[in-house]
């Protein structure tokens, strides 16, 4: 069924079923096959593919940057106090179905990252945390975009969020170099840092956007970027603070 809201909506996320089995396959390969597969095998090395995958994701993360950056700050379609989709005949509406099928389907490519996990058999990798963030971001970004059309106000979100992509997968690039590389590499806490960040600036940007009683953004669609946001933010904080606080307490000791 196309969306009720723009009829342009790419073949492939017409119906939620395409989404809903490659996020049930993920899953169960994740936690059930993969790992079964995997249990009597030495773990694949992938270096040069990983290398090919971080490499793709800095490119792709900074060509969806440029068209975000061109959309709300040069062609300014937006009121960037109150960011609604742009009505159907809006002179901007294909840049603006560009840049949202461009986010879409990178959330997808992002649970290539969980397979590469297993096929290494780095299993503890693959956390809550790690499950929930890659599970549900297709599926939040699937539903804004049927439910209620490209764009809106969950571009702030997505804009901050490539940002920290692309610091993301240069660390993880320069991580893969050499060991003496990895080594180097002191700023990896202050990823998560920027990702606590941008949960943060959403939720301001949500609260401000809610106060405003003239602004027309969907409130369903704001309230859920908001739980998200705060999910996300308590989820990452909990990590930052086993990962980083109590471990160095520990080293200390």
């Amino acid at each position: 069924m196309l969306s009720p809201v723009d009829p342009a909506t790419l073949s492939i996320f017409s119906s939620p079923w395409p989404t809903l089995i490659t996020l049930l396959s993920y899953l169960l390969f994740v936690l059930k096959v993969g790992p079964r597969l995997m249990k009597n095998r030495e773990p694949f090395d992938l270096r040069r593919v990983i290398k090919v995958y971080n490499i793709f994701q800095i490119i792709y993360n900074i060509w969806m940057l440029v068209h975000f950056v061109n959309f709300l700050f040069v062609l300014k379609a937006y009121d960037l106090g109150c960011m609604t989709t742009l009505p159907l005949d809006h002179e901007h509406k294909d840049a603006e179905r560009y840049y949202s099928n461009l986010y879409l389907i990178n959330k997808f490519v992002d649970l290539v990252e969980t397979i590469f996990f297993v096929l290494r058999k780095k299993d503890r990798q693959i956390s809550v945390l790690h499950l929930f963030h890659h599970a549900s971001m297709p599926l939040v970004v699937f539903l804004f975009t049927t439910l209620h059309g490209y764009g809106g106000v969950a571009t702030a979100y997505a804009l901050l969020n490539i940002i920290v992509h692309i610091l993301m997968y240069t660390y993880y690039y320069l991580s893969t170099v050499s060991k003496a590389a990895q080594q180097s590499l002191w700023w990896k806490k202050y990823i998560t840092i920027a990702q606590m960040v941008q949960f943060g600036i959403v939720l301001a940007l949500n609260t401000y956007t809610l106060s405003q009683p003239n602004c027309k953004v969907p409130r369903f669609q704001a309230y859920i970027c908001g739980v998200l946001s705060l999910s996300l933010f308590v989820l990452f904080g909990n990590f930052y603070v086993r990962a980083y606080i109590l471990s160095d307490r520990k080293r200390r000791q």
